[in-house]
């Protein structure tokens, strides 16, 4: 009798797994089929040329949070040449393909007086993606500080997409991301070149 009971949790466990596995996908499909339709730079038939990487649930990572107190502002360059100030929020470490990475999450002095930005952090970072699968200046995912909780934040790397320069690159100043922000891994994840 507690044979069947044990194989029999162990089916049912198999089937919320794959369950949730499934709605995972489905949301994070979700998440990308929004984001195609609401881009404001590609258009029309061109919504069709933007590519993604399949979704993998490896890629979202519980990462732990270092908070940056009193960091300065400085400035990151741009695509343009031109400069933006941001300064350290947070730093943050997680394992990935079994070795452990650091990235920094940036806070823009220029949205900090925006009601609707006030919020917002920013992680622009490259890998070893960039210039074959994804664009050659690396990619960004936004974050807000309501996503750190209990010095954790969900990373998805499911979710990063291209500045707007790897669809017009003379008309946006799209920041590069730091040198402390180059990843030597790939991370085959997120939004892909566009063609």
């Amino acid at each position: 009798m507690l044979k069947i009971f044990f194989v029999s949790a162990l089916t049912f466990c198999s089937f919320c797994t794959k369950a949730q596995s499934k709605l995972y996908k489905d949301s994070i499909q979700q998440y990308l089929n929004n984001y195609v339709a609401k881009h404001e730079v590609v258009t029309g038939e061109d919504k069709k040329l933007m590519q993604f990487f399949p979704v993998d649930k490896h890629y979202r990572v519980t990462a732990n949070f270092e908070r940056i107190e009193n960091a300065k502002w400085f400035n990151i360059n741009t695509s343009s040449g031109r400069t933006k100030s941001y300064r350290h929020y947070g730093k943050i470490t997680f394992t990935i393909h079994q070795s452990k990475q650091t990235l920094y999450i940036y806070q823009a002095q220029s949205l900090l007086q925006n009601p609707k930005y006030w919020d917002h952090l920013f992680l622009p970072f490259m890998d070893a993606t960039n210039g074959k699968e994804t664009y050659e200046t690396g990619r960004y995912l936004d974050l807000k500080l309501g996503d750190v909780k209990a010095n954790k934040i969900i990373i998805d790397f499911n979710k990063v997409y291209n500045p707007y320069c790897a669809y017009v690159s003379d008309k946006y100043n799209c920041p590069v991301p730091p040198k402390e922000n180059r990843l030597q891994i790939e991370i085959r994840a997120g939004e892909k070149k566009f063609h």
